[in-house]
């Protein structure tokens, strides 16, 4: 008998040999039906693999990331046997799961897949996937397995097989088609009842230029047609959030090739909605006793190499900017937290002195490579809402705390409310990635998960993502459409203080190393107007919007009243403008929508006699007729339900 351990943390006892599926079944039938993959021990296997021996057991449905990364990458098989059905000297290569779905790098040699050819191969695809063929797979030698892909001319699957041990090599065989494979599969293709050809577009072998350059078939599929509509149809609704889109037609940013690629320009409604976002931080950090400091853009190249910045920047990074003297070199900073703690090196502290908490809204840089650029989420100039605390071990638990409720705070305020936690540790296995001690590490990790744990947030621990100098809590924000943004990071680091050797004089009147938190509720500024445009779709929350009321009065005479409207609007601090152009009110209404300006006030013979407006909202329609301070109560009321002082 073995025993097999469940996530709810259950022992349950089985014969040895039995499968997940056997686990599934033993749950119950309705469950069993929808297990698709499972994980043991770490290692995904498929539901028909032999359990050997007492273990942990996961068993995922397509629900799961875990089922959808099986699914995913059973399907990209099936992929690859309907395209060799149109193409049969084509060469597979390597067809993995990716977040959204799946691709197969193929070597089509002279021959072309374009967009037209996506339909024939999705009803081929489907018709190879109801032949509910049964996934297998089986060992192979690696003498046997070079001579099956020589004898198939195929170069990529020989490579690949050459860099592999011999007793660890596996094919998987579904109807007629073979691929070599390490595993994670569903039962049968027949639980496919979807997919959709999303792409075609050119990769080089192995990412490397120099290589041959084969055909990327992208692709998505599901267990039911209905799920599959769904996601074309979420599509469709992130193509009109897109915030390249949404920046242009709000006049918010813009890019200039002369300028340079991955260099935003902010126009004037961007520039103010930002200063917003700033100002908004900059209160609550002011409550929270952070002091605001400013330091250069550019630092000499000692400086990174100090803070280890130069071995993990600077190759990738823009080059060094030589001056007149021989030999000086100074760097565009890839990273504040370096002049911070020059900052903190300024004078000497006591205990007494701390916490210090040094807050800055700084500019980085780094050359990101031109295809990886995104508009503003991918960027080789970004401003970071940085802040680093100094403060003593005694004092880092409840100071982590106090940064977790800002970063909440900023969350609530913004309408950020699903979201989870990343406890972000260092690869174990590779130690060299890191600076510093293995104790200091263990020290910064198990604070972070003390002060998560505390606070009752939902996280998760994932080994290998922690930042080079230190493990950070990571948060995980969904937006409207349900996709996973990172946004916000906060980071205990032993290192730098060492390395800068940062000290503070003790209550025993001896010098002591202060510990350092970094902290960016928003991350940059960048990355996260671009995720608040395409959660909100443009309709920013009140307080925050450019133009928070345009007046459109419906003909010149009224002119005159809308100033007058627009000055005790003005002096209410309401943001405001008027549509004096000479179009009809219902064109100026509908390009006032389009704008997503939130509130349009009419204006008319009307409202002119009796005092008063006539207002709509922005997606909702006529709201009724009021006095102006009446309106302006309106506002401020909805502005006041939005924004919760700190």
């Amino acid at each position: 008998m073995i025993h097999i351990t469940l996530p709810d943390g259950s022992v349950r006892e089985y014969n040895k040999n039995s499968t997940p599926m056997d686990v599934a079944k033993s749950i119950s039938d309705g469950f069993a039906r929808n297990v698709i993959s499972a994980n043991f021990n770490g290692t995904t296997i498929e539901t028909t693999t032999p359990l050997t021996s007492d273990g942990s057991l996961i068993l995922y449905t397509f629900n799961d990331d875990g089922g959808k990364k099986a699914f995913w990458h059973s399907s990209a098989h099936v992929l690859a046997q309907a395209i060799l059905e149109f193409h049969p000297k084509a060469k597979l290569t390597i067809g993995p799961a990716i977040d959204n779905g799946f691709y197969y790098d193929i070597d089509l040699e002279d021959e072309v897949i374009s967009e037209k050819d996506f339909t024939k191969i999705e009803q081929k695809f489907l018709e190879l996937a109801r032949g509910k063929h049964e996934f297998k797979l089986r060992s192979v030698s690696k003498d046997d397995a070079l001579a099956y892909y020589q004898k198939e001319n195929n170069q990529y699957k020989v490579e690949l097989i050459e860099n592999l041990t011999d007793g660890e090599i596996t094919f998987c065989d579904h109807s007629d088609f073979t691929d070599l494979c390490r595993g994670g599969h569903i039962p049968n293709t027949g639980i496919i009842k979807a997919i959709k050809v999303m792409n075609v577009a050119g990769a080089y072998w192995r990412g490397d230029e120099k290589n041959n350059q084969l055909t990327r078939i992208y692709g998505i599929s599901f267990p039911k047609q209905k799920m599959l509509t769904e996601y074309l149809e979420l599509l469709e609704e992130a193509k009109k959030r897109d915030h390249r889109k949404l920046g242009r037609e709000l006049e918010l940013f813009t890019f200039s090739q002369k300028v340079g690629a991955g260099l935003p320009l902010w126009l004037p409604k961007g520039a103010a909605l930002r200063g917003r976002l700033e100002d908004f931080l900059k209160a609550a950090q002011k409550k929270a006793g952070y002091e605001m400091v400013m330091t250069p853009h550019i630092g000499q190249k000692e400086l990174y190499v100090t803070s280890g910045h130069y071995e993990k920047y600077g190759e990738d990074s823009f080059q060094a900017i030589k001056t007149p003297k021989m030999d000086e070199e100074f760097l565009l900073k890839p990273m504040n937290c370096p002049h911070h703690c020059e900052v903190y090196n300024f004078k000497p502290h006591s205990y007494k002195d701390l916490p210090k908490r040094f807050a800055e809204f700084g500019t980085v840089y780094r050359y990101e490579q031109s295809g990886e650029l995104h508009g503003l989420t991918r960027v080789r100039g970004f401003t970071q809402d940085d802040a680093h605390i100094f403060c003593t071990p005694e004092q880092l638990d409840q100071e982590f705390k106090n940064v977790i409720d800002l970063v909440l705070y900023v969350f609530g305020s913004l309408g950020f409310e699903n979201f989870t936690a990343q406890v972000s540790i260092r690869d174990k296995e590779n130690p060299d990635k890191y600076i510093g001690d293995v104790h200091t590490w263990e020290l910064a990790e198990q604070a972070i998960i003390n002060a998560a744990t505390d606070k009752g947030l939902n996280f998760v621990i994932e080994e290998g993502e922690a930042a080079f100098y230190g493990p950070k809590l990571d948060f995980m924000v969904k937006d409207a459409l349900g996709r996973s943004w990172q946004l916000g990071t906060i980071q205990v680091d032993y290192n730098l203080p060492k390395r800068f050797e940062l000290t503070y004089k003790g209550a025993d009147n001896q010098l002591h190393q202060p510990v350092m938190i970094h902290r960016a509720p928003f991350g940059s500024m960048e990355r996260f107007i671009a995720v608040l445009l395409e959660h909100t779709g443009g309709n920013f929350p009140l307080w925050l919007t450019p133009d928070q009321v345009i007046l459109l009065p419906i003909s010149d005479k009224y002119q005159k009243y809308s100033e007058k409207v627009l000055e005790s609007l003005e002096n209410s601090e309401i943001r405001a403008l008027v549509d004096d152009r000479s179009e009809k009110t219902g064109r100026k209404i509908r390009d006032a929508e389009m704008s997503k300006i939130p509130f349009m006030v009419i204006v008319g013979e009307k409202e002119e006699n009796e005092g008063t407006v006539s207002v709509r909202k922005h997606g909702e329609g006529d709201i009724g007729t009021f006095t102006i301070e009446a309106f302006i109560s309106l506002i401020q009321d909805e502005i006041k339900s939005t924004r919760v002082a700190f």
